[in-house]
């Protein structure tokens, strides 16, 4: 038991660190700015948890890392997609169908997830995450590399919702669809 909350707490430590001022937390502190906190922090923990079991599972089980250049090309060009597609407005406002804002509140939690796990991709805290978990418990790596992602993401989050109420929506998709953008091509020409 005590291995596993060594590594529960090493990982978390180690990745809470790793993610402070990562393009991920930016990524939350965007649609912090956007959506509701419950939905962000919903959609980064699908994410994060989805990133870090890949990572544990490469680190853990097979020992090696996947190839890092194509992962930041598929990366990079889904960032640039969903960077297009937030240029889109969110119509839920004032619709009185609860079947279609489950559907929304769903969707935005879900694209959220996916965001997070596809800019984890290849990132250092996967890296990070697939080394300690070579070294020591998989499973607790896991969950302290994940709860390390989701505080650390949080904290963006909270940034956003503040001064999501003082910008125009305008703004703010085209804030996001540039911040999208910008990290698609990064990742397309190899930057950190």
């Amino acid at each position: 038991m005590s291995e596993l909350v060594g590594a529960t707490l090493a990982a978390f430590g180690v990745v809470f660190l790793a993610e402070l001022g990562d393009k991920t937390q930016l990524l939350a502190a965007n649609f912090g700015s956007r959506h509701s906190f419950r939905k962000v922090v919903a959609g980064l923990a699908l994410g994060y948890g989805a990133a870090s079991l890949v990572a544990v599972t490469v680190g853990g089980v097979l020992g090696a890392n996947l190839p890092q250049r194509p992962i930041e090309i598929v990366g990079g060009v889904i960032f640039i997609v969903f960077g297009l597609l937030a240029l889109r407005s969110d119509d839920d406002e004032g619709d009185e169908d609860g079947a279609r804002r489950a559907m929304v509140r769903s969707s935005v939690v879900g694209a959220i997830a996916v965001a997070i796990f596809v800019a984890e991709m290849g990132d250092k805290t996967q890296i990070a995450t697939a080394t300690l978990a070579a070294r020591s418990n998989p499973v607790g790596t896991w969950l302290g590399a994940t709860a390390g992602e989701v505080a650390s993401g949080s904290l963006g989050v909270a940034a956003g919702s503040l001064v999501g109420d003082r910008i125009p929506p305008s703004v703010l998709r085209w804030g996001s669809a540039v911040l999208f953008v910008a990290f698609g091509i990064a990742m397309l020409v190899g930057w950190p």
